[in-house]
């Protein structure tokens, strides 16, 4: 259910991972005329969404999301929102469907409700983009988060809680344990010599609530690639 390739370069992971994504994507449009990829923030998938934009797919027919977002206007710097669309939601991409997770509401706790329902409309994901803090997070499923108990919930019918980070900034909505899993597919994309030490503290431990990211790589419902460089050249 797990398997790991590590590139000698930022260069060479991306051009596997969107070989891979695409793959991805096309089968399931063949199969059932539609796909749903999930991506992440952060400056590390930059690259990948960048080629993945210019790849040759049936967009019009592919709907992007998010694995979590900070309780930010769209336009914010801060936003996940503004990176997809500056980033991937360009060239051939440019006709994809996106779905965000930031509502009118005016926090994250308030927006939930819609946001779950939304989200959990959406059907089985084609593939999952997950990114890893150095403190174990993932999505925005963060140790310590008053909420990440329930975040990690299985099974718990839930699509996105908020969640309040207890060393980073904003307010955020997150994907769940549950709605992440109901995917064909997680891909983990770490760079970094720290990365890799996180990781093998995380596959050496059981303890979700000290590092979340263990909930995906110990589950076995959901198949996990994991995607590492040691190169930090993002």
């Amino acid at each position: 259910m797990r398997d790991q390739r590590e590139f000698a370069s930022v260069e060479l992971l991306n051009e596997a991972l969107v070989a891979d994504v695409a793959a991805t994507l096309a089968a399931d449009l063949k199969q059932q005329g539609s796909a749903i990829l999930v991506v992440s923030g952060g400056r590390t998938p930059l690259g990948f969404m960048q080629l993945l934009s210019r790849q040759t797919l049936a967009w019009s027919k592919v709907t992007v999301t998010l694995a979590d977002e900070r309780w930010v206007d769209a336009d914010d710097a801060d936003s996940n929102e503004k990176l997809v669309r500056d980033n991937l939601l360009v060239n051939a991409a440019s006709a994809a469907n996106f779905v965000g997770l930031k509502n009118a509401a005016l926090t994250a706790a308030e927006g939930e409700t819609v946001a779950s329902e939304l989200l959990g409309s959406l059907g089985k994901f084609s593939v999952v983009i997950l990114g890893m803090g150095e403190d174990g997070h993932t999505a925005s499923l963060f140790p310590g988060a008053a909420n990440l108990a329930r975040g990690l919930e299985l099974n718990s019918g839930q699509a996105c809680i908020a969640m309040t980070p207890l060393h980073a900034p904003h307010e955020r909505m997150s994907l769940t344990l549950t709605r992440l899993l109901a995917s064909r597919r997680i891909i983990l994309h770490l760079c970094g010599e720290k990365k890799r030490r996180v990781l093998a503290a995380a596959l050496a431990g059981d303890d979700v609530q000290a590092l979340p990211v263990r909930a995906i790589l110990r589950q076995e419902q959901t198949p996990v690639s994991i995607y590492f460089t040691p190169d930090l050249r993002n």
